[in-house]
């Protein structure tokens, strides 16, 4: 019987899903990960339900994000039809799909925790009382909650806007999963987290995007070819950052050849198999169906077809990833003595710093390299391309977005991001130089600027990497931002707030802390510069005058922050640096005068620099509008003057005549 047109788009979700579960069942009896427990076993039922609710609530989720994107960015269009209506409408009911999931996720998650059955009276009030203190079920209740916004709202927007706002809600829903699991409590804590965050990552824009390509396909139409041939851009970037995160995961988990002959391990060379295959058909998809579909835009058979098989492997692959999270990797997830510096920061006692230290100690952080090389190689990219088709850019600020990339990496993988984990005065330097000498440097590169003039704009009326861009900086939001009473406010009083609250100890203890506060760092920093003395466009720019009045307020400050730190009589997150026992670091208050010292004497000459660049800009605009005016009189015969003149003039008459 033939299925109507209307549940047909239901079709590759249900695939999707019944792959996931067709591969999950036979290896979670391999690895033993619904094996019962030897204490407090909840029962099969919840055994089994773990991964399978984790499984349809990641498919759900990722397809949520994935119709949410392309009603967003990648659809066309046209005045007789409505699929972002359509995409925006399914995301709804994937997303109350995804809710009912993660809900049973959260319940059943929570059963095992705890080793009580899902028919016992007492569960209910124990899920009440304990969801929110472990960060297991507080991180799926975060994730059920996101569902549940984003499917009330999913069915009431109508505007691009918002629908792109919604997917950016939801994949930060997916990510946030990267808390739990065996990441949360590896030895290799933060490779773990960062590696499985980047996974989910690529997972979502390529599992979400082909799903919600196929359940679009037949209201594409002739638009079909060049929705296809932009999502395999995407595709191709999450394919590098799935391979690449899931090599890592595995190494982490696994840790030597010989533990591939686990369970443990033949799940995770199925999981390679499914991608390796993936990366073929992705592949041929590029190579073939994109061709295809320029010549005929309408055909959609080949890419059907091949598309279909790509999502059963992504099922595939969903289903055993949803295994190995449940299961016992062959390396534990935590030493046996970790030590009180391990414990609370993640890694072992570095020791005291010596001054070559500064130089050339080194402990890399492939998160915050990549971000680095990926900035740097996109800005080359963009200059390439430029000087390919003619036009200039000045090397200088090549240069500048170079080192300043590369001064960011110091900053957290050498002394700063070692020493700064367990001393406060280092951990001010990395503060520092972070937020005042970085922007200092990529500000100036105007990489906005560099990327309008080389990314292409569409001409479809969809919103690509340019569109979104300008959305951006044209935005509601950014005015505000950029206003700099409010950009000096968050530069100055959030750093206030951060030292002074639970958020130091928070950065200084949880992984996530440590991350949320490297970003607020360079993005309240960038803000605050590019207010200052940003050539990119955007909002419109204050008076110099003024920018200096607001400059030289912040440092003033700013420097009231480095003299109170320097004559402090009690720590700061005195949990931490009380309980930490650094036995080389004898007096931690000294340290924090030393810290206050450094905020103090290392934020002076950036801001003496910002002066200086303020105060040349004004200069040149100054003399620019002269010359300008210099022109326009040898064009017309200063007839400004002569009009002022006359003006006067008149007044003088009118004054004579009144006497």
């Amino acid at each position: 019987m033939a299925v109507p047109e209307s549940t047909a788009p239901g079709r590759p979700l249900a695939a999707v899903v019944g792959a996931a579960l067709v591969a999950l069942v036979p290896a979670a009896i391999l690895t033993g990960a619904v094996a019962p427990l030897a204490l407090a076993d909840a029962g099969p039922f919840v055994r089994w339900m773990v991964p399978v609710s984790d499984a349809v609530a990641t498919l759900a989720s990722v397809t949520t994000v994935g119709l949410l994107g392309m009603a967003a960015f990648l659809v066309p269009e046209r005045s007789s039809t409505d699929r972002r209506g359509t995409a925006v409408r399914l995301a709804a009911v994937t997303a109350t799909v995804w809710f009912v999931a993660a809900l049973l996720e959260l319940v059943v998650t929570f059963a095992d925790l705890a080793g009580t059955p899902v028919t016992a009276p007492e569960l209910l009030d124990q899920l009440v009382s304990f969801t929110w203190s472990l960060e297991t079920t507080r991180v799926l209740l975060l994730s059920a909650l996101v569902a549940l916004v984003v499917a009330v709202c999913a069915r009431l927007t109508r505007q691009r806007a918002p629908m792109a706002w919604l997917a950016v809600l939801a994949f930060v829903g997916i990510v946030v999963k990267a808390l739990t699991g065996h990441a949360a409590g590896s030895a290799s804590h933060e490779d773990a987290v960062n590696g499985l965050a980047v996974h989910l990552a690529g997972v979502v824009v390529w599992v979400g995007g082909l799903v919600a390509l196929v359940m679009m396909r037949s209201r594409l139409g002739r638009d079909l070819g060049a929705t296809v041939a932009r999502f395999s851009t995407l595709a191709l970037w999450a394919f590098v950052a799935v391979a690449a995160s899931g090599v890592l995961q595995a190494w982490i988990r696994v840790g030597s050849v010989a533990n591939l002959a686990t369970g443990y391990g033949a799940v995770v060379l199925l999981k390679t198999a499914a991608l390796v295959a993936l990366g073929v058909l992705g592949w041929r998809h590029r190579r073939n169906i994109v061709g295809r579909l320029r010549e005929d835009p309408s055909d959609g058979r080949a890419f059907a077809r091949l598309a279909l098989a790509e999502v059963a492997l992504m099922g595939v692959a969903t289903g055993l990833a949803a295994v190995l999270a449940r299961s016992v990797p062959p390396v534990p997830d935590a030493l046996p003595d970790p030590g009180i510096v391990l414990e609370l920061t993640g890694y072992p006692d570095p020791g005291p710093v010596a001054g070559a230290d500064w130089l050339l100690t080194w402990r890399w952080d492939w998160l915050f390299v990549v971000v680095a090389a990926v900035a740097v190689g996109l800005y080359v990219a963009g200059w390439l391309r430029l000087r390919r088709r003619g036009d200039a850019w000045p090397v200088l600020r090549v240069v500048l977005w170079v080192l300043g990339w590369a001064l960011f990496v110091w900053a957290t993988c050498g002394a700063p991001g070692i020493w700064g984990r367990v001393l406060f005065s280092a951990h001010m330097v990395m503060h520092m130089v972070l937020a005042m000498i970085v922007p200092l440097l990529l500000v100036p590169a105007a990489p906005v600027t560099l990327a309008l003039r080389a990314m292409p704009a569409r001409r479809d009326r969809t919103w690509g990497p340019r569109e979104v861009l300008l959305q951006v900086v044209h935005s509601r939001a950014m005015r505000v931002l950029a206003n700099p009473v409010v950009a000096a406010a968050l530069f100055f009083f959030s750093l206030a707030a951060f030292y002074y609250t639970g958020l130091f100890e928070l950065a200084l203890t949880t992984h996530t802390g440590h991350l949320l506060m490297m970003a607020h760092f360079v993005l309240t920093g960038y803000l605050f510069v590019w207010v200052m003395i940003g050539i990119d466009p955007g909002v419109p720019r204050w008076s110099p005058l003024m920018l200096l009045v607001i400059l030289f307020a912040t440092v003033s400050f700013h420097a009231f922050f480095g003299v109170a730190l320097t004559g402090s009589t009690s720590l700061l997150a005195p949990d931490f640096f009380g309980q930490i026992n650094l036995p080389w670091m004898t007096d931690p208050l000294g340290d924090q005068h030393t810290a206050g010292e450094i905020a103090w004497g290392i934020g002076e000459a950036p801001t003496l620099v910002l002066a200086i660049v303020v105060a040349v800009q004004w200069f040149r605009s100054e003399s620019r509008e002269t010359a300008r005016l210099d022109r326009q009189a040898d064009r017309d015969g200063d007839a400004e003057l002569a009009a002022y003149n006359a003006r006067l003039a008149r007044l003088r008459e009118e004054a004579e005549q009144l006497d």
